[in-house]
């Protein structure tokens, strides 16, 4: 399926969820006040009105977060019944906890009756969605016909994709390597769309075929996988009217990379607030125990290897640098400086490391926007300056608090496999990935796990 057809498949599921979120409330409330039990349930319209759009916000926000809606479409029926229900599940809770802290004292029956009720409700539409989908297409836009020109694999692979997706209205009218075929095609058929799937040497002979069918105002799609050792995303863009095709080996969605900002400063901000008490005694216990200023700052390469200030609580001597060279025949990294039980820690430093306390002054960096909450963790200038080339890629995500290794080993973990994770996260970032590491690294900073 396109991409397009991808996005429209967002919306209508997020419309569904909205209408059938709007049914199960109402049949679940007209049922919980039909039952005779013990005590009558009302709702005043403003309450109703209120409940239902907390339900519908929450839940669509929910799949959107999580990307549910593009696990959706054309799935099977475990994952449609397992999607579902994280859903319906989420939505039950926030509608508790709502309930709680605006003292609602809403009817128990008629909350179990709406949750269950909307996960039938989703669960059943969501089962029969591709063909409501086929059916729509087919009766209000009649079938799709599709030529491919080209030849060999990538041509091939094309028509098989097209043809998986033949149930949704799409029609393969086949495949053809003559330009003279496609005019042919043209005026004995209705051709909606052509797909060139050819190498970029034989495009320029092709510039007239191209402009026959835009005079015929017939659509055609470039197959460019010109590179295909790229794992890039390929999409469109202008520089005022000039086309540029743009490959992004980094998450380039704006929408969402200002949604993971917003989400970092908020929660960045509440956490130095909720931490205060715990940054207090900390800088407290480093002043007393030791000589030395309280916060150690060191310079490190952010987005794109822009440099900051990277801000920690001491937790060494204060000539910790200047005895790198004595001990650095115990370094057990190649490429930052690592030693098991490091000596030069302080008494109190060590416990501030075993917890992470020593990192929450980086909170400041996230608040300021050098740093995130989630993404591979800053170096310095002298480590980036031994990176290989595809090591430098790192650098294209915002660096974060905490990581995807720090969940999988953190510092048990050699550096080449340090770098393929931050590599894999920057590959699938998404908004939820972020969501599971915080939740991941929570127990592991509570119980002092996985830090030396």
């Amino acid at each position: 399926m396109y991409s397009r057809h991808h996005r429209k498949a967002r919306v209508l599921f997020a419309l569904s969820d909205v209408l059938l979120t709007a049914l199960a409330f109402e049949a679940a409330y007209l049922t919980r006040s039909l039952l005779p039990l013990g005590r009558d349930f009302y709702l005043t319209a403003a309450l109703k009105t209120l409940l239902f759009g907390i339900a519908a916000l929450s839940s669509v926000v929910f799949c959107l977060w999580v990307q549910i809606y593009d696990r959706l479409d054309g799935a099977n029926r475990f994952v449609i019944f397992r999607e579902t229900l994280k859903q319906t599940v989420f939505g039950a809770v926030t509608l508790v906890l709502f309930e709680y802290f605006l003292r609602l004292d809403l009817s128990r029956s008629f909350v179990s009756l709406f949750v269950a009720t909307q996960f039938v409700f989703l669960f059943a539409f969501r089962w029969n969605a591709s063909s409501l989908v086929g059916i729509i297409r087919r009766e209000f836009g009649g079938p799709h016909h599709v030529l491919v020109f080209g030849s060999g694999s990538r041509a091939q692979d094309l028509v098989l994709r097209i043809q998986t997706d033949a149930n949704k209205g799409t029609q393969l009218l086949g495949i053809v390597d003559d330009p003279a075929a496609v005019l042919s095609k043209l005026k004995e058929h209705v051709v909606d769309e052509v797909l060139f799937a050819v190498p970029p040497d034989r495009l320029a002979a092709l510039e007239e075929l191209f402009l026959q069918c835009d005079e015929e105002g017939v659509r055609t799609r470039l197959c460019v996988d010109f590179f295909p050792h790229v794992n890039s995303d390929v999409y469109l863009d202008r520089l005022g009217p000039t086309p540029l095709l743009t490959y992004s080996a980094t998450p380039h969605d704006e929408i969402k990379l200002f949604t993971k900002r917003i989400f970092d400063f908020l929660v960045a901000a509440a956490a130095l607030v909720l931490s205060s008490p715990i940054l207090l005694i900390s800088a407290i216990a480093i002043r007393v125990s030791s000589p030395g200023p309280v916060i150690f700052r060191q310079m490190r390469c952010g987005l794109n290897g822009r440099q900051f200030r990277l801000y920690k609580f001491r937790s060494m001597v204060a000539n910790a640098e200047d005895l790198k060279e004595q001990y650095s025949h115990l370094n057990v990294k190649t490429l930052n400086f690592k030693i098991p039980n490091d000596p030069r820690l302080t008494a109190v430093g060590r416990w501030l490391r075993k917890f992470s306390i020593d990192e929450l002054p980086q909170l400041w960096n996230v608040l300021k926007g050098d740093m995130s909450l989630v993404g591979p963790r800053p170096a310095t200038p002298d480590e980036v300056e031994h990176y290989q080339r595809w090591q430098r890629r790192r650098l294209r995500m915002r660096p974060g608090l905490t990581c995807i290794w720090a969940v999988e080993g953190r510092d048990r973990l050699d550096v080449e496999t340090v770098m393929r994770l931050d590599m894999r996260y920057i590959d699938t970032w998404s908004l939820s990935l972020d969501s599971s590491i915080i939740l991941r690294t929570i127990p592991l900073v509570l119980l002092g796990r996985g830090a030396n």
